[in-house]
C-alpha cells in the first residue's frame, strides 16, 4: 500500500462520503441485523440530505484515509455541541471510524485513531471518547490497546433495534 494521506471531506466530496458510509456500515452490520432496520438507517442516517447537515455543522468533521488517490477510509469527529453526550471536560467524540473491508488489518483504523488523538491535543481538549458496540469485541481490543478504558454505556438505535454502545475515553495529557 502507497503512503496513506490525511484529507479533510469538503462538501465537493459528498457524494464519496456517502459511498463509503454506506458501503462501510453495511459490511460491518449487515449480517447481525435485519434488512429493514439496515435500510432505516441507512436511509435516515446516510442519506445526503443528513449527511450535508452534519458537514455543514462546523463543530462536526470527516476525513478520509486515502492511498494512491483511493479512499480507505473515514473518521468522523465531533465537539462541542455536536458531541452525542455531554462531558464535564473540553472533549472530542469519534464517532466513527470505518475502513473499507478490503483494507482492513493494514494500519488504516489506527492511523485514523492516531490523527484523531493529535487533532484532541492541537486543539487543547482533556479528553478524546467514543461509543463502540458491545459485541463489537475486535474493535473494542484495539481501542483498550491504545490506551482507552470504559466510562459507561449508551442506546443506539438500528431502525426499531435498540443496541447498546459502550463508551471508551481516553484523558489527553
Amino acid at each position: 500500500m502507497h503512503e496513506m494521506e490525511f484529507y479533510h471531506v469538503q462538501k465537493a466530496d459528498l457524494l464519496e462520503l456517502q459511498d463509503i458510509s454506506r458501503q462501510t456500515f453495511f459490511d460491518a452490520f449487515s449480517e447481525v441485523n435485519t434488512n429493514e432496520d439496515m435500510n432505516q438507517y441507512l436511509n435516515m442516517n446516510l442519506s445526503l440530505e443528513q449527511l450535508t447537515k452534519e458537514l455543514s455543522n462546523p463543530s462536526t468533521s470527516f476525513y478520509f484515509a486515502k492511498s494512491n488517490n483511493e479512499i480507505l477510509a473515514y473518521l468522523k469527529l465531533n465537539e462541542a455541541e455536536a458531541q452525542t453526550e455531554k462531558r464535564d471536560v473540553p472533549s472530542m467524540e469519534i464517532e466513527r471510524i470505518y475502513v473499507r473491508k478490503e483494507f482492513q488489518n493494514r494500519g488504516v483504523g489506527q492511523f485514523l485513531l492516531d490523527k484523531s488523538i493529535q487533532i484532541t491535543k492541537d486543539k487543547q481538549l482533556k479528553l478524546i471518547w467514543l461509543g463502540v458496540w458491545e459485541h463489537n469485541l475486535k474493535a473494542i481490543k484495539f481501542y483498550e490497546k491504545n490506551g482507552f478504558h470504559f466510562f459507561g454505556k449508551h442506546s443506539f438505535f438500528l431502525g426499531e433495534d435498540e443496541q447498546t454502545d459502550l463508551l471508551m475515553e481516553l484523558r489527553i495529557n
